[in-house]
């Protein structure tokens, strides 16, 4: 059973850097555009603002696997220092504190940093040419 799961460990790593990608980028068009509609709208050039630039094109980047690592990586401490700043101050626990999606993404990004992006990826089809 383990080898026909192994074949597949690589593609799942892109379907996990896409789908994380695009639930964290849901929080960027939120924030800047919008969408889905919410009745936040940061000033620009805040800090809720910078996140949402973040979001928004890191999450694009990390959608297509452009630039996967650093871009991973810089995204896994903005969500250490979201966690920190907006979250763990209400409460330790997280469950409480409504910090849980920003542990998740910033530990999903470090692990994309440190894993790379898969084989369905910019970054993959830069290195086979």
């Amino acid at each position: 059973m383990a080898k026909p799961l192994n074949a597949w460990a690589p593609r799942m790593l892109s379907i996990l850097r896409i789908m994380a990608a695009l639930l964290f980028m849901a929080h960027g068009t939120q924030k800047l555009l919008g969408f889905p509609a919410s009745d936040f709208s940061p000033a620009m050039f805040s800090l809720p603002w910078i996140a949402g630039v973040l979001e928004l094109f890191g999450g694009a980047a990390l959608v297509v696997g452009f630039m996967t690592r650093p871009v991973a990586f810089v995204l896994s401490g903005q969500m250490a220092v979201a966690y920190f700043m907006a979250h763990a101050p209400q409460s330790f626990f997280p469950a409480l504190n409504g910090g849980d999606a920003a542990i998740l993404f910033c530990f999903v990004f470090l692990y994309l940093a440190v894993a790379g992006p898969g084989p369905w990826s910019v970054d993959a089809a830069r290195a086979r040419a």
